[in-house]
């Protein structure tokens, strides 16, 4: 699959998204919201759904396959205890399935070989998003793997060029992206990074 530029993760207020979708800088949107209850989930994943249509970006749910079959996002992306990447491949066809290999090449050989269409590497900078997470080593985004590398965490418009350097295919951001004053400017800094390599 053809995956490059900015992933950008919903934050738990999803009210700034639709500038983000808008401005034809993001190459996913991933819905991510462990917290809330299950009926405002599926209504924030519906409206995410139609949003991203209209524009043309992917919706990938994280973490939850009946919600991504529900409201028929384009992929699902799950962490190494969040389900069996096989059994999701298996329900997914023709669907985008990735992911999170923290700093572990090795996860990631086995997540292509289980049928992910990418993976991803992180908390590659230190996180306000998850403070506690593991460190991957840019080293990682050199390996050819066969699929998209996604870089994750601590990441903003300015470190950015370090990752694409380094191999990464796309970063995922949250923080950097929905924090600031104007999303759709901050959206299309990180667009001009995998054009020309500088932010």
């Amino acid at each position: 699959m053809k995956l490059r530029g900015l992933y950008a993760i919903t934050p738990e207020d999803i009210g700034r998204v639709a500038d983000a979708v808008a401005s034809g800088a993001l190459c996913a949107l991933q819905y991510r919201n462990k917290s809330a209850p299950a009926a405002r989930r599926i209504g924030e994943a519906r409206a995410l759904a139609q949003l991203c249509r209209r524009h043309g970006v992917p919706l990938i749910i994280n973490d939850d396959l009946e919600l991504a079959l529900e409201v028929g996002a384009e992929g699902l992306h799950l962490g190494i205890e969040d389900g069996d990447l096989a059994a999701a491949r298996a329900r997914l066809p023709g669907r985008i399935l990735g992911a999170s290999c923290y700093d572990r090449l090795e996860l990631a050989r086995r997540a292509v070989a289980a049928g992910a269409d990418y993976v991803a590497f992180g908390s590659v900078f230190a996180s306000p998003t998850k403070p506690g997470a593991m460190r991957a080593p840019l080293a990682l985004f050199g390996h050819d793997l066969g699929v998209p590398k996604v870089a994750i965490g601590g990441i903003t418009a300015e470190n950015a060029p370090q990752l694409v350097a380094a191999g990464a295919d796309a970063v995922a951001v949250l923080s950097d992206l929905f924090d600031a004053p104007d999303v759709a400017a901050r959206a299309r800094e990180y667009a001009k990074v995998f054009a020309h390599g500088i932010a």
